[in-house]
């Protein structure tokens, strides 16, 4: 499998015309729900996600707040299906973190197996293709997300990635009774 890299924070200061890294809004603070871990080697997820197994955990981020609730939404929509509840309210909240190191680059092959909404499809793809990028020392991979049209993802596959962490905007979804969920910021 050929492996695209691309060095994130340079191209990254290129897109904000030489400003710090963009804000990455964290998907990981749903943790409970999604299985997903902010630290990876504080906590495990129950399962695996896209680029993680599930003894291992990565933290998720996108580069804008609306693509870290169309995923985040998602995945927690998915949650309460499988709980068979759609009664539910979650708060979390936008940390703003940066990141820099060389990332596999998906942005550009929006059909990259790794990619299928369907994670049974997907997620062992992207497994893969995770494991062979940190074989290869890289930090992560930055992909085009799948719930969110041109939103842009970020998998950190190393703690030490994510660095300068910081609190941003404070959201609430709520679910009243069906899978659409509303939002706003609190």
């Amino acid at each position: 499998m050929t492996m695209n890299a691309a060095v994130f924070g340079e191209d990254l200061a290129a897109r904000t015309k030489g400003a710090p890294p963009a804000s990455v809004a964290d998907l990981a603070c749903t943790s409970a729900a999604l299985g997903a871990s902010s630290a990876p080697v504080k906590r495990k997820p129950r399962e695996p996600n896209r680029f993680n197994p599930a003894n291992r955990g990565a933290w998720y981020a996108a580069l804008d707040v609306e693509t870290c609730i169309a995923e985040v939404g998602h995945h927690l929509t998915q949650a309460l299906a499988d709980a068979g509840d759609f009664d539910a309210v979650v708060e979390y909240g936008e940390m703003i973190a940066s990141m820099a190191g060389v990332f596999i680059d998906l942005r550009e092959q929006p059909g990259h197996p790794a990619l299928d909404p369907d994670k049974t499809k997907g997620y062992p793809v992207g497994n893969a293709l995770a494991a062979e990028a940190r074989a290869a020392g890289h930090n992560g991979i930055i992909y085009p997300s799948v719930r969110h049209a041109d939103g842009t993802c970020i998998a950190a596959l190393w703690p030490n990635v994510v660095q300068s962490v910081a609190q941003g905007a404070m959201y609430r979804l709520t679910w009243s009774g069906n899978p659409d969920y509303s939002r706003e910021a609190i």
